[in-house]
């Protein structure tokens, strides 16, 4: 299979990109080259594309269910009371729901947590898109349960020759225990799976950390040997700054999910301490019960505007004034895309020998013109409707 792409915008001047296989073959070649596909991309722009690195996928089926309340009463009283009632073709409904959405905006890659995995697994293979499917690890599963999973795990073949992976999933501390913390972790390093987890996320779970265990969430699990290269930790909303050293060192890839924070009032982000670290950073969308939406674009926005309107002093408490230069562009692009990319093990980028996944946009579109920057147009103006092209593992799937 080859795909030239031609007369596209990449970066500032116009190229023409060849594709070979799943990867890109060269940059740079005569319109004349011959491939099986040919993309007339003329007024468009080659971008990466995205890689939602935290989301919950058939939670489409909660978009607009609960809104506006604070995390706990709304995971307990509503929620999970929902997710109870949820069958397996359920949700196989709502991760086909979030796997058309996320192509349509933009992403070729999402790091999911939930149930009945071999439903999504079967979407994502259907859908051409990449994944990390998280086998979900919660206190009250029982041992049956556990066998089952780890049993999947043993039997279980990508269907799609390198575009699915498993991970081990633990919902998050407050509702997994430190042994099976601990299982979960030496499992998961056994079998070569990357760890997923809910970090710190409300102040509230700080506190019952502190209270369980006398301590923090990060040196709660960095005590207990689950902290390494290979954890994605989403939200960390609650980090001093010797926890984010202590993440940097240990080699943690963070997953930031500005808008599903705001939404459910959970804190700001420390930008200032997570940057400072050199923690790797990558961002998420979270599920649609608490976003609404999964697009990744706005999640760049909101995530890059964030950090400049208010800021921290040195002593960590925040102020009144902000910082325009704390998150330029070029670096919130990155945590959006090749960062992502990164944590789960997958050469991405626009350059020769890298993965084909890419998007292309529309520069005629109105809110991309005029083109004086062409990142601060796509993250600070346009939207998502304007991608009009997306390539993963060198087919075009929209």
């Amino acid at each position: 299979m080859s795909i030239l792409i031609k007369n596209v915008l990449l970066k500032d001047a116009k190229t023409n990109i060849l594709i070979e296989g799943n990867r890109f073959k060269a940059f740079g070649v005569s319109e004349d080259t011959p491939a099986e596909t040919v993309i007339e991309a003329e007024g468009k722009a080659v971008l990466p594309s995205f890689f939602n690195t935290h989301t919950h996928a058939a939670m489409t089926l909660l978009r607009g269910y609960a809104d506006d309340m604070p995390l706990w009463p709304w995971l307990t009283e509503h929620i999970w009371p929902f997710e109870d009632k949820l069958t397996p073709d359920d949700i196989e409904k709502g991760s086909r729901i979030a796997v058309e959405e996320m192509i349509s905006t933009g992403s070729t890659f999402f790091n999911d947590m939930y149930f009945d995995i071999e439903r999504t697994i079967k979407v994502v293979e259907e859908s051409g898109m990449r994944a990390s499917i998280g086998i979900t690890v919660m206190e009250n599963h029982s041992l049956a349960v556990a066998e089952s999973k780890r049993r999947f795990v043993k039997e279980w073949k990508d269907p799609t020759g390198g575009r699915i992976q498993l991970s081990i999933a633990p919902h998050a501390i407050y509702t997994v225990g430190t042994q099976k913390l601990i299982e979960s972790a030496e499992w998961a390093r056994d079998n070569g799976l990357k760890l997923t987890i809910h970090l710190s996320e409300t102040a509230k779970e700080v506190q019952d950390c502190l209270d369980a265990h006398g301590t923090t969430p990060v040196r709660y699990l960095d005590s207990i040997g689950f902290l390494g290269p290979d954890v994605i930790a989403a939200h960390c909303v609650h980090i001093d700054e010797e926890e984010w050293d202590i993440m940097a060192e240990r080699g943690v890839t963070v997953s930031h999910c500005p808008c599903s924070n705001m939404k459910l009032g959970s804190g700001r982000f420390p930008y200032e301490l997570a940057i400072r670290s050199g923690v790797k950073i990558s961002l998420g969308t979270d599920g649609c019960s608490s976003n609404n939406n999964l697009d990744m674009r706005e999640e760049m926005k909101f995530a890059s505007f964030l950090s400049k309107c208010i800021s921290a002093s040195e002593d960590g408490l925040l102020t009144n004034t902000g910082d325009p230069t704390i998150l330029p562009a070029p670096m919130i692009l990155d945590w959006a895309t090749v960062n992502g990319a990164q944590a789960f093990g997958i050469d991405a980028g626009l350059a020769e020998g890298k993965v084909a996944d890419c998007i292309l946009v529309d520069l005629n579109d109105i809110r991309m013109q005029p083109n004086h920057n062409l990142i601060s147009n796509w993250i600070y103006s346009a939207s998502s409707d304007i991608v009009r092209t997306v390539i993963c593992d060198g087919k075009v799937i929209r």
